[in-house]
């Protein structure tokens, strides 16, 4: 069991989060449109990787529409992982296209647990996929991601049963919830943005150290009891 912790916005944030325990860290880059939150540049990205090294497995959450941008881009920053949580969404052709672009770096795929569907794009997903991530659909918010909000876990239970590839839960996970989470669903990983991040103005501004400690901490100590 890992826990995930999304999104860095600077280099310290991103070292501070690998010391509170924090087993993978994600970053988003972004235009200047600020259509999805805590976006960086590619420049700030390359820092926070580079900074981060082999601390943590590093995440490129890539929000562009068309593949050989994201193909161009995951070249450039070389992650370890990349999630796929926009308007884009993967094939797969496009695993093949990554897999000779960029041999080492893995995807993962994000599905909206919306309902009951969500279990048949899950599988398919997860056919050519490395990694799926659950998570929660935002009204406010483009893409799969950032609600805030949890959704019905009992249906990531079912995923998580019908595929073989491991399988991270997210949406709307914190200290006080993600035990019950992990309890139900048994997934391979966990990951945390909002409910560990601080939010001034309606705006998340940097990660709350604090919670993201209390969150990996409780992760790693369910961990040890598997």
């Amino acid at each position: 069991m890992f826990a995930q912790i999304y999104s860095m916005q600077s280099v310290e944030e991103a070292l501070a989060c690998v010391k509170a325990g924090a087993d993978r860290i994600g970053v988003l880059t972004e235009e200047a449109d600020g259509a999805y939150p805590c976006g960086v540049s590619k420049e700030l990205c390359k820092e926070i990787f580079k900074a981060v090294g082999n601390q943590a497995v590093k995440v490129l959450i890539s929000v562009k529409d068309n593949e050989e941008a994201i193909i161009a881009e995951t070249k450039e920053l070389n992650p370890d992982v990349l999630h796929l949580c926009a308007e884009y969404r993967g094939n797969p052709s496009f695993r093949e296209k990554l897999r000779a672009a960029c041999p080492d770096v893995l995807l993962m795929e994000a599905v909206g647990v919306t309902g009951e569907e969500a279990i048949e794009d899950a599988i398919y997903r997860a056919s050519y996929a490395d990694i799926i991530l659950l998570d929660t659909v935002a009204v406010d918010v483009p893409g799969i991601g950032a609600a805030g909000k949890t959704h019905d876990w009992s249906i990531d239970r079912r995923i998580k049963e019908a595929v073989t590839v491991p399988v991270i839960l997210a949406g709307g996970l914190g200290p006080e919830n993600v035990l019950a989470a992990m309890n139900t669903v048994h997934p391979d990983g966990v990951d945390s943005l909002t409910a560990t991040s601080i939010k001034e103005n309606g705006k998340l501004v940097r990660k709350d150290i604090a919670r993201v400690t209390q969150f990996c901490d409780i992760v790693h100590q369910y961990q040890e009891t598997l």
